[in-house]
């Protein structure tokens, strides 16, 4: 094949004949079969076998790929590569068999910070939504790497990978977030909120939301640290994720708490509180029905709040920007314009069925009918 790639458009084309069902099937020929499994195998990725050559790379000394010429972005571009890989939870958990987990945990502590946030998004994609893999991290130490770059690496950015591995590390896992609590990461939490990184922000945030659900009793934890404070100077960020994440916190400390929403706050933070979602709210007011429609859970979040600390109906409600006109409507109905149920295409057909026959209608007996008389004839 020309220039080494498989013939693709040649490939299709032949697929299409072979499959359309307008000719017979036959026996694919030696001379067709072969054409096939090239144009298929030159694309084809022997995905352990790369994997086994990048945990050999990972496991070869630094200085020793440097005279190799091997450089930092060379090795970025190769866990880019493993990240793909391990995209399978399969590929993932076998990671470990191939000896490759515990180099790549060792990258968390590599000297350029590129490779070490680009090690934490990898482990990041390893350990997503899979027990097996969170088992296996947990096992080779690589939360305590993670809280090590996230509480104290020079790099905001390196920090922030750190965080995401860490919350997908420990989601549905019930060990690490009790080593991720005696280990002091609400402290680290507090300052990713306290960041002007906006990322960094954010994913704090989402990470104590999910916490606090977890854990009622973590109310306490992150209302003495001062957490509340830090939500609501967030809640007046210009990033609109930020803000309705720093409401959703402070109403979830705010339901959670057992004697009473108020007692969350001195005066002076409730009558902050108070200012903060007065100013929200009549930004909201001012804005466009667009925006308007945008804003649609901020303005429940708002209202939910004032309703739990404040136990009365925020402003919303009195200007009418709760609900606006149409979103409490059921969807509109665009399916029936193109598709028609078949029980409603079958009623409509026997209905037919039952006009034209109308007058040619057998009565259904029921049972068995009267007894004939003698010689054929009815009683």
């Amino acid at each position: 094949m020309a220039n080494d790639e498989p013939n693709w458009e040649g490939l299709l084309k032949w697929s299409i004949a072979h499959s359309d069902g307008t000719r017979p099937t036959r026996a694919l020929s030696e001379e067709d079969r072969k054409w096939f499994m090239e144009a298929m195998q030159a694309q084809s990725v022997d995905v352990i076998k790369r994997m086994k050559e990048i945990t050999l790379v990972m496991q070869t000394p630094e200085q020793v790929l440097e005279s190799q010429g091997v450089t930092p972005d060379d090795i970025e571009a190769m866990l880019e590569e493993l990240q793909e890989h391990v995209e399978s939870i399969d590929m993932a958990n076998d990671l470990h068999s191939i000896g490759g987990l515990v180099p790549l945990l060792a990258y968390l502590k590599n000297a350029h910070a590129n490779i070490r946030a680009k090690a934490a998004d990898v482990i990041t994609t390893i350990v997503q939504n899979n027990p097996r893999s969170q088992q296996l991290v947990m096992e080779a130490n690589g939360l305590e790497y993670l809280l090590s770059n996230f509480s104290s690496d020079p790099e905001v950015a390196v920090r922030a990978k750190a965080l995401g591995a860490i919350s997908s590390l420990i989601r549905h896992n019930k060990p690490a977030i009790a080593a991720f609590r005696l280990a002091n990461g609400y402290a680290g939490l507090k300052d990713a909120l306290s960041s002007s990184d906006v990322r960094f922000q954010r994913k704090g945030l989402n990470l104590i939301h999910y916490l606090l659900h977890e854990n009622n009793s973590d109310c306490e934890i992150v209302t003495e640290l001062g957490f509340p404070r830090l939500m609501m100077y967030l809640a007046a960020s210009s990033d609109a994720d930020v803000r309705e994440a720093s409401l959703r916190g402070i109403l979830v400390l705010g339901n959670e708490k057992s004697d009473g929403a108020r007692a969350l706050l001195s005066e002076e933070d409730e009558e902050k509180l108070k200012q903060l979602l007065r100013e929200r709210i009549n930004c909201i007011t001012l804005m466009s029905p667009d925006d308007l429609g945008a804003a649609r859970e901020e303005r429940q979040l708002l209202d939910s709040i004032w309703s739990a600390y404040f136990k009365e109906p925020s402003f919303l409600r009195e200007k009418g920007l709760l609900v606006l006109p149409g979103e409490d409507a059921p969807p509109p109905d665009v399916a029936s314009n193109y598709f028609e149920p078949p029980l409603r295409a079958w009623s409509g057909t026997t209905e037919t069925n039952n006009s034209s026959s109308e007058t040619k209608a057998v009565p259904l007996l029921l049972g068995a009918g009267p007894p004939e008389a003698a010689g054929g004839q009815d009683i």
